[in-house]
């Protein structure tokens, strides 16, 4: 039987997660069929790999969290779609602290069609040729076609939704390109989704799927320090799908990549927190982003920049007392 192990946040744990801000002390040892189990006895093989430090993206270290702006090129983008030209938005995002832009042309909100290539690549080129000079720029796409346009005005990494799983084409690309991905979890496409996902045990099948993922990806000729994970809240998931993730992410620390949060502004913060308009959800956010904080997750994709990165300003002056010296 497979065990996993998740660390357990610790505020003065005794090994330090992913070389980042987050301590543990303890695992959670979780397998299937099982009630889990807590122990201090972390065999060294899992040990290393839950404490070595991970590699910087595009030149940002991992020692704080970091922050991606969401810039839709999209006209139907689920929370802001057709509300702002996709420069301006980069710029604004720019200002507001944003380490990361992700520049994509295609919704992929539950329900959304498929975008065709080239109207793809019109969408989302000339906003990539616009900031890429200013920050690190990520181009949103599951196409090699769309990918390759993008590095060709200037993109620096590829954030694939469907985990190379969409376009056949895609891994040996970005091995090409040599550039960092990020390879996301989703069950089914798009279109169908949210019809009725199941999972015989979410948070372990999710795992899973990933570790997949990052061999095939390893195979292809891409480096795991050039790898980043998301668990993909939302895609191909119910409420209790994705809290199950939310409230033990940092299992996912044991791919041995930097974990990526994509949450903002989602369908289950409006539920929870009681915001049907998604505009309205930059507190609900916040709040899930430091609970994952909290956890090492060490990359935020978020919409609302500026409230992100004020609410992460203050969580480090209150968690680290050398903040002010």
């Amino acid at each position: 039987m497979t065990l996993y192990y998740r660390p357990v946040p610790v505020a003065h744990g005794r090994h330090r997660l992913a070389g980042g801000w987050t301590r543990f002390s303890q695992v959670e040892v979780l397998q299937r069929g099982q009630s889990p189990s807590v122990t201090d006895d972390i065999p060294a093989e899992v040990l290393e790999r839950l404490t070595t430090p991970r590699a910087g993206i595009l030149g940002l270290p991992l020692d704080r969290p970091r922050v991606m702006g969401i810039v839709n090129a999209t006209p139907d983008s689920f929370s802001d779609g057709g509300r702002y030209e996709a420069v301006a938005q980069g710029h604004r995002l720019l200002d507001e602290g944003a380490d990361i832009l992700d520049i994509g042309g295609e919704s992929t909100r539950p329900g959304a069609a498929e975008v065709a290539v080239d109207e793809e690549i019109a969408r989302i080129v000339p906003a990539i040729r616009a900031v890429a000079d200013l920050a690190p720029v990520s181009a949103d796409t599951r196409k090699a076609a769309v990918a390759r346009a993008a590095l060709g005005a200037g993109a620096a990494m590829i954030n694939d939704v469907s985990g190379f799983d969409f376009d056949a084409a895609m891994a040996p690309l970005v091995a090409e390109a040599g550039v960092p991905v990020c390879l996301m979890h989703a069950q089914g496409l798009p279109e169908t989704m949210q019809d009725d996902p199941r999972y015989d045990n979410v948070l372990l099948d999710v795992y899973d799927a990933l570790e997949a993922r990052v061999r095939r990806a390893e195979a292809a000729g891409i480096s795991r320090d050039r790898i980043i994970v998301d668990p993909g809240i939302g895609f191909g998931k119910t409420q209790a799908h994705n809290l199950a993730i939310l409230r033990r992410i940092s299992l996912y620390h044991g791919l041995g990549c930097p974990v990526l949060l994509g949450v903002s502004r989602k369908r289950l913060i409006g539920t929870l927190g009681g915001a049907e308009d998604p505009a309205d959800r930059a507190p609900g956010t916040l709040a899930v982003t430091l609970a994952a904080v909290a956890q090492g997750v060490q990359v935020h994709r978020v919409h609302d920049v500026g409230a992100v990165v004020q609410g992460l300003r203050l969580w480090q002056a209150v968690n680290n007392e050398k903040a002010e010296q």
